[in-house]
């Protein structure tokens, strides 16, 4: 399996498996900041459909801050508790976490999406896109909050995922699209050549390009 070359890349690619969505006025594409926002940029563009934002946040164990223990998103916390049990996360701990979370979750609210209307999701289809699925926390808490707005059809589309993880999210989704499931999977980043991390200007400008294209889309 080769990997893809960028995030924009992949999110070519991952729009030629959607090409069914191209031109519907019910769809609009829902990227995860950060890395998810040049793959949906590039979704958005292919299907000629609206970009926005689901802002989501992992709640990482305290030390250990790279293991999840769970994911907050708007309106939806999502928690491991098999992860909490295991590392002893006290109860002000999850609390601390997700205050701190929630404070940095309303900080890129304001940042990326500035004084933009949260869209109305009910009755329409909403893709949901990253640059891949580890864990799934977060992914798990943007579908809750996702779920909760009553939408048409939800659709997952990710670059890469392990198989198991693309199984556990077809449950929650009307469909899961992921052109790269490798069977050993370590890393999201593994499957990049380039996989740089992405400032909050760069999610600024490409949302900034986002709205440009809007007056292309029909």
């Amino acid at each position: 399996m080769e990997p893809f070359q960028n995030r924009r890349e992949a999110g070519r690619r991952l729009a030629e498996t959607l090409d069914e969505y191209r031109d519907r006025h019910d769809v609009i594409v829902l990227a995860l900041p950060r890395g998810g926002v040049p793959v949906g940029l590039e979704v958005a563009r292919q299907l000629r459909a609206p970009l926005d934002l689901m802002l989501v946040r992992k709640l990482g164990v305290p030390g250990h801050e790279e293991l999840a223990m769970g994911a907050i998103s708007s309106g939806a916390r999502v928690l491991n508790e098999s992860v909490i049990l295991n590392c002893g996360v006290s109860e002000a701990d999850l609390a601390r976490e997700t205050r701190l979370e929630q404070a940095e979750l309303e900080r890129r609210d304001r940042r990326y999406r500035g004084d933009r209307p949260w869209p109305l999701l009910e009755e329409r289809c909403v893709i949901l896109v990253d640059d891949g699925i580890a864990t799934g926390a977060t992914m798990e808490a943007a579908v809750r909050a996702v779920r909760a707005q009553h939408p048409a059809e939800l659709v997952i589309a990710v670059p890469v995922a392990p198989p198991s993880t693309v199984e556990h999210f077809a449950g929650l989704a009307d469909r899961v699209e992921c052109p790269l499931q490798p069977a050993s999977f370590w890393a999201i980043g593994a499957w990049y050549r380039d996989f740089t991390q992405l400032s909050d200007e760069q999610v600024i400008a490409m949302m900034r390009e986002a709205d440009n294209l809007r007056g292309e889309v029909p």
